[in-house]
């Protein structure tokens, strides 16, 4: 069996995550790591890939298959652009960008060579997001009325002794947030309008720590979105769904979508519908949706390889990437008007 050859354009806490994943594959190889770091030149021997300190210094050798972008956010329009440039499918990590006019042009450009773009909004491949999709097109919810999100989180000091973690862009909104409109743009449609307000009462650093938005979508239903990072609680994705066993897994939900039939709560996939015609007189019950565990990463990983060889095209597009952050950039702009 032919094995694709991946390279791994930056080695940090993300990226030898997927290095991990596409060591665990036997129909994959980690070919290169690409990272200016000593350090990483060190850790790209361990693991048996070639390294180099710049992505020209890769480009300019054998092609490799395939490509992930686990870089800063600054990085991933110059580089994927390079990438495209060569004609390299990509895995480029969440956000696709950091503005949307960098996305734009990323976008059209891969759509112009024809180049595969994948963003890593790894969510969607959990099964857990499939069964939910299936019932809401199903029709078992009814009419979308009105959705919740909450993602609460706490996170500590020494998060933000990194400089850039205190500035502009590197708030919940565009780090946590972007996940969970995804996953609800995924779910429940496109987003047609926003309202936000957002805070930095606690910490007081330039970015926010705090915002909540009001959503419009396009099917007709509202919905809200509360996110904050100063927060100790267990109403997030992270803590509910079990992804990454870095965090405690609890039982609680963070998504409630309603319909005019019936209503979900995710994770924990529990539809609650009343007996015969929806009727708050008539009693209520839940029905245990089912889905099998699964690691989201080591499916958008097989995921990815499928589409380099052409069996699949991507679950979260270009495209998708660059509505999630347009959404991301429209709450910005709400809470600051």
């Amino acid at each position: 069996m032919t094995r694709l050859r991946l390279a791994l354009v930056g080695a940090g806490l993300i990226g030898r995550r997927h290095a991990a994943h596409i060591q665990a594959d036997p129909g994959l190889v980690l070919s290169a790591v690409i990272d200016p770091a000593a350090e990483a030149q060190a850790w790209a021997e361990g693991q048996g890939a070639a390294w180099h300190p710049t992505l020209d210094a890769l480009l300019s050798g054998t092609p490799p298959d395939g490509a992930i972008l686990a870089t800063p956010n600054a990085l991933h329009v110059p580089q994927a652009l390079a990438l495209v440039a060569a004609g390299i499918p990509m895995l480029v990590e969440k956000p696709i960008a950091d503005s949307v006019e960098a996305a734009e042009r990323l976008v059209a450009a891969a759509a112009a060579k024809g180049v595969p773009l994948l963003v890593g909004h790894h969510r969607r491949h959990n099964p857990i997001i499939a069964a939910a999709k299936q019932a809401i097109d199903a029709g078992r919810l009814g009419r979308l009325t009105a959705i919740h999100a909450t993602c609460w989180l706490a996170k500590p000091p020494g998060y933000f002794e990194t400089p850039w973690r205190r500035q502009p862009g590197a708030g919940p909104v565009l780090i946590n947030l972007i996940h969970d409109i995804d996953l609800l743009r995924h779910l429940c449609g496109d987003i047609t309008d926003v309202q936000a307000m957002a805070s930095n009462a606690v910490r007081g650093h330039p970015v926010e720590e705090t915002a909540t938005a009001l959503l419009r979508f396009a099917n007709g239903a509202l919905g809200t979105l509360t996110v904050s990072d100063t927060v100790a609680a267990p109403w997030s994705w992270e803590f509910t769904s079990g992804e990454n066993p870095a965090y405690t897994r609890t039982t609680e939900s963070c998504y409630l979508i309603g319909g005019t039939e019936a209503s979900l709560s995710l994770p924990d996939l529990r539809l609650w519908r009343h007996e015969g015609t929806p009727d708050w007189w008539r009693p209520l019950h839940a029905e245990a949706l089912s889905a099998a565990e699964a690691d989201p990463l080591a499916r958008q990983l097989r995921h990815f390889a499928e589409v380099i060889q052409g069996r699949a095209t991507p679950l979260v597009s270009g495209q998708d990437g660059l509505e999630a952050l347009r959404v991301v950039a429209r709450i910005h702009q709400a809470s600051r008007a």
